[in-house]
């Protein structure tokens, strides 16, 4: 079950990114578990949604407490968000990124245990949530995720989640973090001052305007950012937030958004 959760050459970029093991002076003590089967068993949680004391130590090796404190261990050094870009990176030295219309979107999630970065869904009777932005390029693979309270509307987000595109890869020439094309998204966005900004940074953009025109003409691109988002979905640990912690829940996302690119970097 490690090997298939964790293939051999997504493996092989973790160790590109994962921290050394501490040192034990004192010696003596249990066997460390190896970083493989401990990440084998934290993609496990992400994708099947069951709870660290569920883990069947049994399949992986390290028990349900020993995983979450790995994960807390490698949330704290971004380990997530560099694996994220590190498989970007490949798939732009690929020339499989088309940067050539990109979207951008969200998804509210209820928070069962509130925490940070939660707030009152205003389109769910007040229910304490949590939103995820994404920004995909043409095809929908994930640039840049952030998380929010699900009171946040959407048009904050933009700006920090468009700073939050990292340097990535080009088969040919610089590395690229803009949009080459139309930035597309829905009437949420539609405010005079992001126009404004984009266009200050020189992206083209392609926003649904109130009152003047419908949201359904943009399905013609945005149609793979819907995709991304029940990608996600997919994740069970994604459909409920049950981190109080916000970094460990935009860690999970990040897991996410890795899974999906290195599906199609397997291709």
């Amino acid at each position: 079950m490690v090997e298939r959760l964790v293939p051999d050459g997504l493996w092989e970029l973790f160790q590109r990114v994962v921290p050394e093991a501490p040192s034990r002076p004192q010696r003596g003590g249990r066997r460390r578990h190896g970083d493989r089967e401990v990440l084998a068993a934290i993609v496990f949680v992400a994708t099947s949604g069951c709870t660290w004391q569920q883990l069947p130590s049994a399949s992986f090796g390290p028990s349900g407490g020993t995983a979450h404190r790995r994960f807390a261990e490698w949330t704290k050094v971004r380990v997530w968000a560099k694996l994220h870009r590190l498989v970007l990176d490949e798939l732009g030295a690929r020339g499989e990124l088309d940067w050539s219309r990109c979207a951008i979107d969200s998804v509210n999630m209820r928070a069962l245990k509130k925490g940070c970065l939660t707030g009152p869904n205003p389109v769910d009777r007040g229910k304490y949530g949590s939103k995820v932005h994404l920004i995909t390029e043409r095809t929908g693979l994930p640039l840049s995720a952030g998380i929010s309270g699900a009171h946040l509307h959407d048009s904050q987000a933009l700006t920090p989640l468009e700073k939050g595109i990292p340097p990535i890869r080009s088969r040919r020439g610089r590395r690229r973090r803009r949009p080459g094309g139309k930035l597309h998204a829905d009437k949420g966005y539609d405010y005079d001052h992001l126009p404004h900004w984009l266009r200050g940074r020189a992206i083209r953009h392609r926003i649904a305007r109130k009152g003047i025109e419908s949201s359904t003409r943009l399905g013609r691109h945005r149609w793979t950012i819907e995709r991304t988002m029940a990608w996600l979905a997919g994740c069970r640990r994604l459909h409920r937030r049950y981190e109080r912690k916000a970094e460990n829940f935009l860690a999970f996302t990040s897991i996410a958004c890795t899974l999906i690119c290195y599906r199609r970097l397997t291709k």
